[in-house]
């Protein structure tokens, strides 16, 4: 039979290391009481004061009592005596439900980390009363700076609250400031994206653009003319067409498409060659024996799994959010204007094979 006093919860001595943690936060005054000195001296220890007169004795004894009791310091009592704090703010309209533009969270988050700060991300799904909440609650947590996103590359208007600390602009611009952004260069990406083509011989590339006005639609319209040029090939305005950037709109381009005579294709996106794709089969057509075709995003649940993989050109997520870090904390400089803009790399798979030189017609 068990015996009541067996029952008892042992005893215990607070100021002995083997004293299990307390169930509620531990106070420094709990601290100065197991160290014995004054709540005083645990606070200039805490906040590591250099110049406080404090023995190394005293100074290892209070830190071996933090240890003991697990004693955390609080956050947000230190950034406001300090002014700042280790935390970057992400605030973005719908980036973290996008299948690739999360990249850039994970290329901020990380870059954050080599440098010793915590992201703290907020979504707003472009509601502009819980962004202006988010970039509040960031100010009062003292961030050391606000990196602000967007899903697609596009011009914005800057929140009047970002004015209040350091911010960088990611994947979007100011046009009428002269505010710190980093995008994707989309004139570079436009002609990378044809020139993959050109390489394989291709003389009559057709590119179909978007209806929807964008940074990118202009910019890889720009890339593809610049391609053209330097390859000593004709720009042709016939061979530029535009459709919905979605799967229904390459599927629709397709006949057009083929009334034109072309042996390559540069499609605005990923999501259109996807489209172009079945138009193509459909009519019995194969890539890239009867027509080459080049993509833009490089969206891997999209690209890598078609049949045959789509050559595409990549969108720099990852590196746009390390970017983006890097010119919070002042690592990097912009050379000349306030709008840093990144390479978009190539990447090269099978619907690009060996040029026939044939145009396909239609059936």
């Amino acid at each position: 039979m068990t015996s009541e006093k067996s029952l008892k919860e042992p005893e215990v001595n607070p100021s002995h290391p083997s004293t299990p943690r307390a169930s509620h936060p531990v106070t420094m005054r709990e601290v100065a009481e197991g160290a014995g000195v004054s709540v005083a001296t645990v606070s200039l220890v805490i906040n590591n004061k250099k110049d406080a007169r404090i023995g190394a004795a005293t100074r290892k004894r209070v830190l071996d009592t933090i240890r003991e009791l697990g004693y955390r310091p609080n956050a947000l009592a230190k950034n406001l005596v300090s002014g700042s704090s280790r935390f970057i703010g992400l605030v973005a309209d719908a980036i973290a439900t996008t299948p690739f533009a999360g990249q850039i969270i994970h290329g901020a988050q990380d870059e954050a980390w080599k440098h010793g700060f915590v992201l703290l991300v907020a979504n707003t799904e472009g509601d502009e009363p819980v962004e202006k909440d988010a970039i509040s609650m960031m100010l009062e947590h003292k961030v050391r700076g606000i990196l602000y996103s967007t899903w697609f590359h596009r011009p914005t208007k800057i929140p009047a609250a970002l004015q209040e600390t350091d911010f960088v602009l990611v994947n979007c611009f100011s046009p009428d400031s002269d505010a710190l952004a980093v995008v994707p260069d989309e004139v570079h990406g436009g002609r990378e994206a044809t020139e993959i083509l050109v390489r394989k011989g291709h003389r009559r590339i057709a590119f179909i653009n978007a209806t929807i006005p964008a940074p990118a639609k202009d910019g890889r319209l720009q890339g593809y003319r610049e391609a053209l040029e330097s390859a000593g090939i004709a720009f042709d305005p016939h061979l530029v067409f535009d459709a919905y950037p979605d799967q229904e709109g390459g599927y629709g381009a397709v006949e057009e498409l083929l009334k034109r005579d072309v042996t390559a294709v540069f499609c605005y996106n990923d999501r259109m060659a996807m489209g172009l794709y079945d138009g193509l089969k459909q009519r019995g057509l194969s890539i890239p024996e009867d027509m080459a075709v080049v993509g833009f995003d490089n969206q891997e649940v999209i690209a890598a799994h078609m049949r045959p993989p789509l050559s595409t050109v990549a969108l720099p997520h990852y590196e746009l959010g390390a970017a983006g870090v890097r010119l919070l904390l002042g690592v990097d400089e912009p050379a000349g204007s306030p709008v840093v803009k990144l390479e978009c790399p190539p990447v090269e798979r099978d619907s690009v094979g060996p040029n026939t030189l044939t145009a396909p017609r239609l059936p």
